[in-house]
């Protein structure tokens, strides 16, 4: 499998030199930063086209530039004018008397989306009803490729682009570990699985050679027959798994179907809750479960532990367990006179 390429900026205004060092100084930090540079990019031509009325970045360029991008939610306004802002603050390192814009101008955040965190039980209804999906001469192995797809995510916690990257050549039988080339942050990391993960991945690869379907070490895992023998793409991936959410009765509390991210999410809850339970150290484990969800940091996984029931319980019953004989209980007398 070849890796992904990086996304090379070019930038022509008379902030060019300004721009290439901060996406390199970025780049050199471990981010990928194609989404900002693309940002840059465009203030960059912005500039360039507009450079008699703004031959500098000024708050009336900053604003001119801003109103360009109006056809675009509010949230991703917010976000480009971040990206800019932070460019801002790198420049005065250097040249103190820059333009820097105010954050406080900027659209409002939006509420973050509350991820539907999957039971074990749902798991289990997806996967039996995979069995009920459909075969046609594009994906010969719809129920096999969509099974495989849910358990990996799940158990794993790989993001979709990661799974959707893996060849047959990224998993070792003898070592039971998926390597997960380089994605987010420029990194790469072997995963190891289970058993009954690495039976399910076997199961997999027997029909695979039973249909005599190619078995190459880069076919993609996630495989299908369109284009000459592609992964499935993110949209075609959730067009198999969405009619196996609405047979399975699996809704959000707004009454639509959970998105295939939420398994990740749902990968890094039931995690803990496992440690809870275990009795383990969790603080301890955090670490663990950082580096094989590939974050850079555990910071970074700490959006995707959600405090919900039973985690909540489980929780509550530890502390009680170890310092419930601490907290006593108010007298009766003493609520009355509270």
């Amino acid at each position: 499998m070849t890796e992904t390429s990086l996304f090379t900026p070019l930038f022509s205004s008379r902030l060019a030199p300004v721009f290439a060092r901060y996406v390199d100084l970025k780049r050199a930090l471990g981010r990928r930063f194609d989404t900002p540079a693309r940002t840059l990019q465009s203030l960059d031509r912005f500039l360039c086209d507009q450079n008699a009325k703004y031959p500098d970045l000024t708050a009336a360029a900053f604003q001119a530039w801003c109103r360009t991008h109006e056809h675009v939610t509010s949230g991703v306004r917010r976000v480009r004018m971040l990206e800019v802002n932070s460019f801002c603050l790198y420049r005065r390192r250097t040249e103190p008397q820059c333009f820097v814009p105010d954050p406080r101008s900027f659209p409002p955040y939006h509420q973050r989306l509350k991820p539907y965190i999957f039971s074990e039980g749902e798991v289990a209804k997806l996967l039996s009803a995979a069995s009920s999906l459909k075969r046609n001469p594009a994906s010969p192995l719809r129920p096999e490729v969509t099974r495989l797809a849910i358990v990996l995510l799940f158990t794993t916690g790989i993001r979709r682009g990661e799974l959707l990257n893996l060849t047959l050549g990224d998993y070792n039988p003898r070592e039971s570990t998926l390597h997960i080339r380089e994605t987010k942050f420029y990194k790469s990391r072997l995963l190891p699985v289970n058993s009954d993960i690495a039976d399910e991945i076997g199961r997999y690869l027997h029909v695979r050679t039973r249909r005599r379907l190619p078995a190459s070490a880069d076919t993609p895992l996630i495989w299908n027959a369109t284009r000459g023998g592609r992964a499935y793409t993110g949209t075609g991936l959730t067009d198999c798994v969405r009619p196996l959410l609405k047979q399975c009765g699996i809704t959000t509390n707004t009454g639509k179907a959970p998105r295939i991210h939420d398994l990740r999410h749902s990968f890094a809850v039931n995690a803990l809750l496992r440690w809870y339970q275990d009795g383990a150290d969790v603080e301890a484990k955090l670490p663990l479960l950082a580096t094989y969800l590939g974050h850079g940091s555990a910071l970074s996984t700490h959006y995707y532990l959600h405090f919900i029931e039973p985690l909540r319980t489980a929780a509550s019953q530890r502390f009680a367990n170890h310092y419930g004989e601490l907290v006593s209980p108010l007298l009766p007398s003493a609520r009355r006179r509270g």
